[in-house]
Formats: C-alpha cells, structure tokens, sequence
C-alpha cells in the first residue's frame, strides 16, 4: 500500500485470541472503513499472514500454539515483510525489545486507548512500502523473491537458503557498511553476538558466486567494520519492483 492510497478499505489481519478484545478491536476499525481478518491461534494467524494480501497485521504476543513473536519471525524468514503492531500485556523494555528483534514494527502494551492503536496502525500503514515488492534490483543483480532467482547480468546464480537470505540483506542496505554483529541477528536470528567466524564464511562463498573472473567485484569488505555491497560507479538503490 503506497502512501498516497487512502487508509479506508485497508486489509488488516488481526491475531488476537481474547475474543472480547478481538470484537473491540475489529468493530473499532471497521467504523473506520477498514477490512478486518481475524485469527484466533498463532497457526491460523501464520497461514493468513503468508498469504501475503494483507496491509497490516496486529499480533498479540501471547497466543495458544504458535506464539506471537514465533509467528512474525517466521514470516520475516519467508520474506514477507508486512507491517506488524505487536500487543502485549507484557511492558518491559526486554520484552519490548524481544518483540522489536523478532521483526516487529511496533510494540503496544495492554490495556489500550483505542486511539492509540488506531494512530500507530495508521502510521505503519505510511510508511513506505517494499512490503508488496517481489524483485530487487541492484547494478546488475537482480533477485526475484517469489521465484527465489537471482541473476547477474542475466547469468543466473545457484544460492543455498542462507546464501539468498544473507544477498537479500545486503541487496535491500547498498553502500552501506553491515557489520557481522547486523548479519548474524537478521540472517541467522541470533540474539547474542558469539565468536564466529560463520558470517566470514558465508560471504566467501556468496563472494565466488556473485564475483566471478571477469568481473567488477560487488562484495566488499571493510576492514575493522564488516561487508558492503558496492556498485560500480556509484549506482545507488534498490531499485524494486512489483
């Protein structure tokens, strides 16, 4: 949803299982023109958001079966980069965090003004919008994130899970120095920073692929600070594209 497009008629999926805070919450928003999808387990919640059509998604933290943050960090692993409004009657700053790092957008405690729920919807919803862009191109990289190719020059490249993971992240930040510390907490959801050499690792080997003989090199490193992906000639981006 770009941010030109009116906020009446957006699709926002709803993942509450108190099914009298989910009535509230629904009827509040429908009397603002918004369409709202309801789910009342993680489980559900999860193969509604993988569906990908929805405009925002509001997911309460504590849910039976698959818990909240569980289902956001596993959509965020399936490249579906909806906004999320995370609610909890849980108001630490670790638990706000915890919900933050696992990929959400925003973090509300309950109880709530309705206000505020609507306002911080309505704020996400502003935002600008890669969430509904499925090729990223960068130089001459392009990745198709639907169809999980990725293609230099139109030489296409044969990329392990992880590899396609660690590309996007660098295809999605150009020119910009990403320290080990941001890979191994996005790529591989550490939430503790260990000693390793793992993200050296998978660099060298995304490096041979995506650098071959002949050649201007796009992966860089950055000695004392961590990777970058460089254009030639300065190109800037992601150019993305539906």
């Amino acid at each position: 949803m770009s941010a030109s497009v009116t906020m009446n008629g957006a699709n926002v999926l709803l993942v509450e299982d108190d099914s009298g805070i989910a009535r509230e919450i629904s009827e509040e928003l429908e009397s603002r023109h918004f369409v709202v999808t309801t789910a009342e387990t993680g489980d559900y919640g999860l193969e509604q958001a993988l569906s990908g059509v929805h405009d925002v998604l509001v997911v309460d933290r504590m849910l039976p079966g698959l818990d909240g943050l569980t289902l956001i960090e596993t959509m965020r692993a399936r490249s579906i980069r909806t906004p999320v409004l995370v609610l909890s009657a849980l108001s630490a700053v670790d638990d706000r965090v915890s919900g933050l790092k696992a990929g959400g957008d925003d973090y509300l405690t309950k109880p709530f003004a309705m206000e505020e729920l609507v306002a911080r919807i309505e704020a996400l919803l502003r935002r600008p919008d890669d969430t509904r862009q499925t090729v990223l191109r960068v130089g001459p990289l392009m990745m198709d994130l639907i169809d999980r190719r990725v293609e230099r020059d139109g030489r296409e490249i044969d990329l392990l899970p992880r590899e396609f993971r660690l590309l996007e992240f660098l295809m999605r930040r150009p020119g910009q120095v990403l320290t080990r510390a941001m890979m191994l907490e996005e790529v591989w959801n550490y939430r503790f920073i260990p000693q390793t050499n793992l993200v050296d690792v998978h660099i060298g080997k995304l490096r041979r692929k995506v650098d071959v003989a002949g050649e201007p090199a796009l992966i860089h490193s950055i000695r004392g600070a961590g990777f970058t992906l460089s254009i030639p000639g300065g190109a800037s981006g992601p150019d993305e594209t539906d």
